[in-house]
């Protein structure tokens, strides 16, 4: 699949050790498999983020991880029980990726698919909004 790529991720990636670059790499291509209209930048200096209509997902390499921050405000369903942190947050959860673990795609494109089309449908926050009403 070809998508168009920000060089100023690619610099992010190409920076972290050869373990992070090949997360972070299947997390891009799943990003825009879920969507091809996805969109690549950088926020807060040098974060990748993937956005369609709004955040989809962002990169953090860590010591000794790869988070992917989801902005979907929680409302996402994840089934396949692949989110790690921020359960309770308010504005996006986290999936943390080890040194050697695998990557459960399926379940991540799914989980990008349906935080796009919460972004389409006009935003968690607005969904959120409705469902409280």
């Amino acid at each position: 699949m070809s998508y168009e790529k920000d060089p100023r991720v690619d610099q992010y990636i190409d920076a972290l050790p050869p373990w992070q670059q090949d997360i972070c790499r299947q997390v891009r291509h799943l990003v825009h498999a879920a969507d091809p209209a996805v969109e690549e930048t950088i926020k807060r200096t040098v974060q990748p983020y993937f956005v369609l209509q709004g955040n989809v997902c962002a990169l953090l390499a860590a010591k000794d991880h790869v988070n992917v921050f989801l902005y979907d405000g929680g409302i996402t369903p994840d089934p396949h029980n692949i989110i790690t942190a921020g359960h309770g947050n308010k504005t996006g959860r986290m999936i943390s990726y080890h040194q050697g673990e695998p990557i459960n795609q399926e379940a991540l494109v799914e989980m990008f698919r349906a935080i796009i089309a919460n972004n389409r449908a006009g935003g968690w926050r607005r969904l959120k909004a409705g469902s409280d009403g």
